[in-house]
């Protein structure tokens, strides 16, 4: 039999091994699971060429019953809708031909295939209205290493989208669930390479001729991974990296949000973007502690800053555990995939720009507030400046969200010149802002008057920044757009 290419769409949720007893004695689910263990065998080649594909091949046994599966990736936040070729097989060795994509990938590299991890699983199903539930617990296994499996997958079997999402906030209101973006190819992966860090933002795929909506589906999911994979560095081991990481996803997302304002309404943007506003908030009090504690000499001090930095993870992580923050994440998922703003007429035309189009619009409108906002940059005052470096993140954003959009050796040479110059200029307004922060933080502390904390409070350093910002401003004008 040949395999079969089919496409499915399933909503992954993460959860605690407890909360798993909690959800699977609950009696949410109708009737008796059937229970199916599993063993499944992943495989490669040595320098891994199937996954660099964004391809996964593994061979499953549920029960007596062997089959080989290979999946593409797909979207990434919440909602997988991937291609799928899935086979019966006779044993643990997989059986590769041209009904699969690997052939013509491979080639004579077919030869090399061989298992790289392996993931033993027990899993429970229930079919429910549509929705295949399966419970997951089980491992990850590589060489030495392997790690903990214990999640929710809802796969629609019929009926609308909308189901699974409903069905997900029924189960968080049992057990506390979060949005899972990775799948259990990419978790093998990962244990075979170093130990998990914090997680930078990944470049967007885009398409010259994709239209704008497709577009901002594909940033805003990239964002909404970028922050869900280094959340739980967050929640565990309280990694400072990767709270920075966390904070630059939602900052991301925002300024994702207002670059395509016109595709949806202002009402649906100004509540999500409060509400990841009211987010990043909670995790700055840390951040803002964080970098001072790297300023800070050894003493009582970096003492204080180091108790009010305790202080204010346990405040971070307080907010990361909230429902708030679970079903924000939740809710955005569901609008990006089935949202009204996909099928609204008024919108239409504008939904359907081509990517490239919407994407040169947009960062010259960006440049212009930009320039115009920054014209004599030593003489603004402080919140004017700090307006400047706002809308110059966003602009920064916005050249990383669309730069595969302007694909021609022009354009990139000077995408990396015109990128060199804003990262300057936000630079030089960064260290602007922390001056000017660093008082409030240190009030906030009790310290403002410390004597050992003068060093922090910079005044002696304000009118070289300034010049070299206003220096930066004109080398950022000058540089050639990219777009054009």
């Amino acid at each position: 039999m040949t395999a079969v290419a089919n496409e499915e769409a399933e909503l992954k949720l993460e959860l605690a091994p407890d909360s798993a007893d909690q959800l699977e004695a609950s009696g949410l689910f109708a009737g008796e699971p059937a229970l199916i263990p599993q063993h499944a065998i992943y495989f490669d080649t040595p320098d891994h060429d199937l996954s660099k594909a964004g391809l996964s091949l593994r061979v499953r046994r549920d029960g007596s019953k062997r089959v080989q599966t290979v999946k593409a990736d797909g979207p990434s936040a919440g909602m997988f809708i991937r291609p799928e070729w899935e086979r019966p097989v006779p044993d643990d060795e997989p059986i590769i031909d041209h009904t699969t994509p690997i052939p013509a990938l491979l080639g004579d590299r077919i030869a090399s295939l061989s298992p790289v991890f392996t993931v033993d699983n027990e899993r429970r199903l229930w079919v429910q209205d549509g929705i295949e539930i399966t419970l997951d617990r089980g491992h990850v296994i590589a060489a030495e290493r392997e790690t903990p499996v214990c999640e929710v997958e809802l796969e629609l079997k019929e009926g609308s989208a909308a189901a699974l999402f409903a069905l997900a906030r029924r189960i968080d209101a049992i057990a506390p669930v979060r949005i899972g973006v990775s799948s259990k190819a990419e978790r093998g992966y990962r244990l075979l390479g170093p130990a998990p860090t914090a997680t930078k933002a990944p470049r967007v795929v885009l398409e010259t001729e994709m239209d704008a909506g497709k577009a901002f589906q594909a940033i805003a999911a990239a964002c909404l991974r970028h922050f869900r994979l280094n959340e739980p560095l967050v929640l565990d081991h309280r990694d400072g990296a990767a709270l920075h990481q966390s904070r630059v996803a939602i900052r991301r997302l925002r300024s994702a949000l207002t670059l395509f304002k016109t595709l949806f309404p202002d009402e649906t943007r100004r509540r999500f973007n409060g509400e990841l506003r009211w987010l990043a908030g909670e995790l700055g009090k840390a951040r803002d502690l964080d970098v001072l504690a790297d300023q800070a000499s050894e003493g009582p001090l970096l003492n204080r800053i180091t108790t009010a930095r305790d202080d204010a993870y346990l405040g971070a992580i307080a907010a990361l555990d909230s429902r708030r923050a679970r079903m924000l994440m939740l809710d955005l998922s569901e609008w990006l995939v089935i949202g009204d703003w996909l099928t609204d007429e008024d919108r239409r035309a504008l939904r359907e720009t081509t990517a490239r189009e919407f994407a040169a619009n947009a960062l010259e409108r960006f440049r212009r507030k930009v320039k115009k906002g920054g014209r004599r940059l030593e003489k603004l005052d402080d919140h004017a400046r700090h307006e400047v470096r706002k809308t110059a993140k966003k602009l920064r954003y916005a050249t990383d969200f669309f730069v595969a959009l302007f694909p021609e050796k022009r354009e990139r040479r000077r995408h990396k010149r015109f990128v060199s110059a804003l990262e300057e200029l936000q630079d030089r307004l960064g260290l602007l802002n922390d001056l000017v922060g660093a008082p409030e933080l240190l009030d906030n502390l009790g310290l403002a008057d410390a004597p050992e904390a003068t060093h922090l409070l910079g005044h002696d350093k304000k009118a070289d920044l300034l010049e070299a910002a206003a220096e930066a401003y004109e080398t950022f004008v000058d540089a050639k757009r990219f777009w054009r």
